[in-house]
C-alpha cells in the first residue's frame, strides 16, 4: 500500500467510537474530520516503521496531541530498550488476540496518563491487530526523526561496533555541524551499535551516509581483487 493511503485509512481510525473500530488486512487510522492546519510529516519517511510513524505523527498533530504523543513514545522506547525479551515477544508470531489485548494493556499502564486522547493506545491497538507490535522500536525511533524536524532539528546518527564515549560523539557532533552536511540545522546525536561493522563508524546525516566501517572496506577490497582476478 502506498504511504499516502496507509497515512489517509490510518488517519480515520481516531475519530471513530469504541464501538465503531474496525481494523482490516489494511492500516486503518484515526483522524479528525476538521484540520485547518497542515498536519503532514516534516520530512518524508521509508520503510514500514516509517509509513505507521508519519501516519500517528498525522493523527497526534490533528488531535493537537504532538507533545504527548513523543512523550508517551518515548517511554515505550526506553522500556523496550531496557527489557532485552520484549522485542523477541512482540515480535512473536503466536500471539492471540488475548495475548496482544494484554501487551496493550501492559504498554499503556507503562506510559501513565500523558497519553492525551488515548492516541498512542490507540494506535498500539491497530498494531496488535495488523500483527506489527514487532515495528514498535522502529515506530518510536522514527516519530523521535519527525518530532526533530518539525523543530528544526537533523538526526545525526552514529553507528559503531561498540559504545562509544561520549566525549567521542562530542567531537563528532562539533565536526559535523561545521561542516554543509548539518545545513546549519540543531544536530540531535543517536548513537546506535552494530557488531557486524566489525570497527570503525558508519555516520548518517539527514539523508547522507558516511560509511567509515571495516565491514565496508573489507568489501571494496574483495571486490577489487575479484575484479583484478
Amino acid at each position: 500500500m502506498a504511504t499516502g493511503q496507509v497515512r489517509r485509512t490510518f488517519v480515520q481510525f481516531a475519530a471513530r467510537g469504541p464501538a465503531q473500530r474496525v481494523v482490516s488486512a489494511n492500516v486503518r487510522g484515526y483522524a479528525q474530520a476538521a484540520a485547518v492546519q497542515d498536519t503532514r510529516p516534516p520530512v518524508a519517511l521509508f520503510g514500514l516503521d516509517g509509513t505507521y510513524a508519519s501516519a500517528l505523527y498525522t493523527a497526534a498533530a490533528k488531535t493537537s496531541s504532538l507533545d504527548s504523543t513523543s512523550k508517551s513514545l518515548a517511554v515505550l522506547a526506553e522500556m523496550l530498550k531496557k527489557d532485552g525479551k520484549l522485542p523477541s515477544i512482540l515480535n512473536a508470531p503466536t500471539l492471540s488476540p488475548s495475548d496482544k489485548s494484554q501487551i496493550v494493556q501492559e504498554l499503556q499502564r507503562h506510559m501513565g496518563a500523558q497519553d492525551k486522547g488515548d492516541t498512542v493506545k490507540n494506535f498500539l491497538k491497530t498494531l496488535a491487530n495488523n500483527n506489527r507490535l514487532g515495528i514498535l522500536q522502529g515506530v518510536c525511533d522514527k516519530f523521535t526523526t519527525l518530532m526533530g524536524a518539525a523543530r528544526g532539528e537533523m538526526d545525526l546518527t552514529v553507528t559503531s561496533a561498540a559504545k562509544l564515549e561520549n566525549k567521542v560523539l562530542q567531537r563528532l557532533e562539533a565536526a559535523v555541524a561545521k561542516s554543509e552536511y548539518s545545513q546549519g540545522k540543531k544536530l540531535n546525536v543517536v548513537s546506535k551499535i552494530n557488531p557486524d561493522i566489525m570497527g570503525g563508524l558508519v555516520v548518517e546525516v539527514g539523508d547522507r551516509t558516511i560509511d567509515l566501517s571495516v565491514s565496508s572496506k573489507i568489501v571494496k577490497m574483495n571486490k577489487l581483487l575479484t575484479d583484478t582476478l
